[in-house]
């Protein structure tokens, strides 16, 4: 069977104004581990306000994008700039005084058992900022509020949660210092389809609220359409395909479609698709190719 020749990857449009600096820029940025090239040239602006979802297929390094983007890790080449700011090489006593423009909703919430509900939220207040704790428990308790969880839930441990409700407090300790911007880390990983709807109409609530910009990563495509303006996909190391998150089942990208479609046959896979029995390699770095 003749394969059909892949398609050709155009640069993905930069939907930011010209005359309006990003609030978040990756410039170029790439990162390596081992043999293995993870991100190669990526580049993402995001404007005040906007929300934008990055999609792709699993391994693609969506999540060392986000934390590259919050200063989690940092990139080999290229820059992370906020608000025109280069903050990719920030000494951590700078980035500390920065981290509370930023909140996070990590991948299964990431609570500490030990502590008691309003602990988690108000973590940062009273480890990071030193709000006094009876302070920083009222704001926890508001936050809680904020993402529907009574002032009752406070006194609890994360064990006694459910997973919606674990998700909720970590929304809420990611909401709590009034960030300006928001990074969802799979938010809606592992609900049910009711539960999820929850987590992505409470997003939604506080991304307009807060008027803050909001980056996402998720495999689920429902949470991606609903609480993105825009959708990027992530593949190969590249952005392959940026755009209105309205438009996305309309794109005529190929990577794009064998994704939306889940479907094991496509460029993402190979054109045969992966078949039983088939060993995946690691992709070389740029200098073994």
């Amino acid at each position: 069977m003749t394969s059909e020749p892949l398609p050709v990857l155009l640069p993905p449009v930069d939907t930011t104004p010209h005359n309006l600096t990003p609030k978040l820029h990756l410039q170029g940025v790439t990162k390596t581990f081992g043999s293995r090239q993870v991100l190669d040239g990526v580049d993402i602006a995001v404007a005040p306000g906007r929300s934008l979802v990055i999609i792709g297929a699993s391994g693609q390094g969506k999540s060392v994008t986000l934390k590259i983007a919050v200063g989690l890790m940092r990139p080999d080449e290229g820059r992370v700039l906020v608000d025109g700011e280069d903050v990719t090489g920030m000494e951590a006593a700078d980035r500390a005084r920065r981290s509370p423009r930023f909140g996070m909703l990590f991948q299964g919430a990431a609570l500490f058992d030990s502590l008691k509900v309003w602990e988690n939220v108000a973590f940062r207040l009273v480890i990071a900022d030193k709000v006094p704790k009876r302070e920083a428990k009222d704001r926890a308790i508001e936050a809680l509020g904020r993402v529907g969880l009574s002032p009752e839930f406070a006194a609890l441990y994360p064990g006694e949660l459910s997973g919606g409700m674990q998700k909720r407090v970590g929304l809420a300790r990611a909401i709590v210092t009034h960030p300006d911007i928001l990074f969802f880390d799979e938010p809606t990983t592992g609900l049910d389809p009711i539960t999820s709807d929850v987590i992505n109409n409470l997003i939604l609530e506080e991304v307009k609220r807060l008027g803050c910009t909001a980056i996402s990563i998720t495999h689920d495509m429902t949470s991606a359409r609903k609480i993105g303006d825009e959708i990027a996909m992530l593949h190969g190391g590249h952005i392959v395909w940026r755009g209105d998150a309205k438009t996305i089942d309309q794109a005529d990208n190929a990577y794009v479609r064998q994704f939306i479609n889940g479907v094991a046959q496509g460029p993402i896979t190979g054109d045969a698709g992966p078949v039983r029995g088939d060993v995946v390699r690691p992709r070389a770095s740029a200098g073994r190719r």
